[in-house]
């Protein structure tokens, strides 16, 4: 595959088109930071080359490289780093769905088989770890400061990700201690392997474009409670979107053994009705017909609608800290991306 290939961005063109007619230019950015990730996982091994490229040449939403590049607009937007910065969280992004694949033994990503489907898990995890590898080096030219920050990230990420494993009822390998699935649990899961990521592109292009140290805080809580809305959101789509609008087989989670937050709400909704159906389900092995009955259950309860509310205030704090900002161009478009968490959810 050529990295000469012209940069094809996934944002919707309508989007870009309106924020840049807004005076927010982020797609000469997008299309720079696609540039720059062709660039960055080149490789002089052909094969390096082709696996390494096979998720950016999917697609995706590069929802995080969008944020560096707005966030970027509460500064200087014009400076360089931010194209770097932008590609270096994507990089960490697509690493991390190499692995995810693997973990969740998924058969496909985007539209397409998965990489560990198309190969196997070794050639997956393996080009997985070339991309941080990638990421890596590019934070090293932007300094110590960014590479600490990106570090610090990963390790919530993957504490994240190993707390959601110890909480996956019928999942966790014996000799690993089971941990309860709660709700505190539960929201600190997410804050690791979902909003992490989201508030260190808000950081990066805040702080990158010369914002005050105030100022990167209060983006880098914006976009933490952007990610924890997006995260709920997600988690709702699974329980309650069909298959051809979420692209995935519905309670993939329940499948997993993973409890999220609707879950959670609706089995102790259930509890405190003196029930047990839903919880001897999910106790169970779940064949299709089991995940069926869950699914009916858990759509009938209080639980969606409960989790719905909560990604909701998530997305109230998360502009509440855009008003330190004042009523600019940037602010609006950032609600508006904020709000987006649950407009998704119909």
């Amino acid at each position: 595959m050529s990295g000469s290939r012209p940069a094809r961005l996934a944002v919707p063109a309508p989007v870009l088109a309106e924020l840049d007619a807004n005076g927010l230019g982020v797609t000469a950015t997008l299309e720079a930071v696609e540039e720059r990730l062709a660039a960055q996982v080149a490789s002089s091994q052909a094969f390096v080359d082709r696996a390494a490229r096979y998720l950016i040449d999917a697609g995706g939403k590069r929802f995080r490289p969008l944020l560096v590049a707005l966030t970027g607009h509460l500064g200087d937007a014009t400076r360089s780093e931010l194209v770097d910065a932008a590609a270096i969280v994507e990089l960490v992004h697509l690493a991390t769905l190499y692995h995810d694949d693997v973990i969740d033994e998924a058969a496909a990503r985007r539209g397409t088989p998965s990489a560990n489907a198309r190969w196997d898990n070794t050639v997956a995890i393996l080009t997985g770890d070339f991309l941080f590898a990638r990421a890596s080096e590019l934070s090293a030219r932007l300094g110590v400061e960014v590479t600490r920050i990106m570090a610090d990230t990963l390790a919530r990420l993957c504490e994240g990700q190993i707390g959601e494993v110890q909480a996956s009822a019928g999942t966790v390998p014996a000799d690993v201690p089971l941990l309860p699935a709660t709700r505190a649990h539960y929201l600190e899961v997410i804050a690791g392997k979902t909003a992490s990521l989201i508030e260190t592109s808000c950081r990066y292009g805040a702080m990158l474009s010369g914002v005050e140290p105030d100022g990167v805080e209060a983006a880098a809580r914006y976009g933490f409670e952007v990610g924890m809305a997006f995260q709920l959101s997600d988690d709702l789509i699974d329980l309650l979107a069909p298959a051809e609008v979420s692209g995935k087989v519905p309670g993939t989670d329940l499948r997993e053994g993973v409890r999220t937050l609707p879950v959670l709400y609706a089995l102790e909704d259930e509890a405190a009705a003196g029930g047990d159906e839903l919880a001897g389900l999910l106790a169970g092995p779940l064949g299709d017909a089991e995940v069926d009955r869950a699914l009916e259950l858990l759509r009938a309860s209080s639980g969606p609608d409960r989790a719905r509310a909560e990604a909701g205030e998530r997305v109230d704090a998360a502009i509440a800290h855009l008003a330190r900002f004042g009523d600019r161009p940037v602010v609006t478009a950032l609600e508006r991306l904020a709000r987006y968490a649950l407009d998704r959810l119909g």
